[in-house]
């Protein structure tokens, strides 16, 4: 087997790894300004959930719809952010039923599905960042740096960029949405490992890790994109909570 193989975990750790440090980093300087300017933790905590209330719509909405057609039953669902007893922030909430692994993996994924296909589609079409990685990896710097510099001009830029952002930044699944995925990752591992000892390795290997791999590297590229679209953001960010921050004579901690 092959190193190429399995490329694509290199590549989706590659773009996943440094998105989640720098989607987390954004978040903070986003909510350390909102702070700063309001000086009150609730306004600033309702300020912070109107500017991603697109995607956390997308991401409950999601939940909600997948129970659904999945028939398992729903109970509240709520858009509004709450602070949790942890420090840790929620945006959204649905109430679903307890169901079977199968389906209760599915809905806790479906945020995260329906979050990679609208941020692939508004990467790869309105945005137009789909050509800058070959022009990266072919060492085309003059046509990397004439196609960054033309995207600002495209069509409803500014639309299509907050849109990715909403979308991008709020996709991943929480806790809950993954207490399901270590009994199934448990359960296909087992799967797997009988195949293999009923002599189907070599078949899996041929057939199912090629399509595997190219999944894995579709979902690297949909973290590319997030990733660049959050570090695009990471300096202005931190230079408007450094400003109020000096204008103010206060400090978020």
């Amino acid at each position: 087997m092959s190193l190429a193989t399995w490329d694509g975990v290199i590549w989706l750790l590659a773009c996943f790894l440094p998105f989640l440090w720098v989607q987390r980093r954004l978040h903070r300087e986003i909510q350390a300004f909102f702070l700063l300017l309001t000086r009150r933790p609730q306004v600033a905590l309702g300020l912070f959930s109107l500017l991603f209330f697109p995607g956390v719509l997308l991401h409950e909405g999601s939940h909600y719809l997948t129970a659904r057609l999945l028939g398992v039953r729903t109970g509240s669902f709520s858009l509004l952010p709450q602070a949790l007893p942890d420090g840790r922030l929620r945006l959204g909430y649905v109430e679903t039923a307890q169901a079977d692994v199968l389906r209760e993996a599915a809905i806790g994924t479906a945020p995260l599905i329906t979050g990679a296909l609208v941020t692939a589609w508004l990467g790869l079409g309105p945005l137009g960042l789909g050509a800058l990685p070959t022009l990266a990896f072919a060492g085309d710097w003059n046509g990397l740096w004439l196609g960054l510099k033309e995207i600002p001009h495209r069509p409803d830029f500014w639309l299509w960029f907050y849109l990715a952002l909403t979308v991008s930044s709020t996709m991943l699944p929480s806790a809950s949405d993954r207490r399901a995925w270590l009994p199934l990752f448990l359960g296909l591992g087992a799967l797997v490992g009988l195949a293999v000892l009923a002599g189907a390795g070599e078949w899996m290997l041929a057939h199912l890790a090629p399509r595997l791999n190219q999944g894995l590297h579709a979902l690297a590229g949909v973290f590319g994109i997030s990733l660049a679209i959050h570090a695009a953001l990471i300096l202005p960010a931190a230079l408007l909570r450094w400003g109020l921050s000096r204008v103010t004579g206060l400090e978020v901690r």
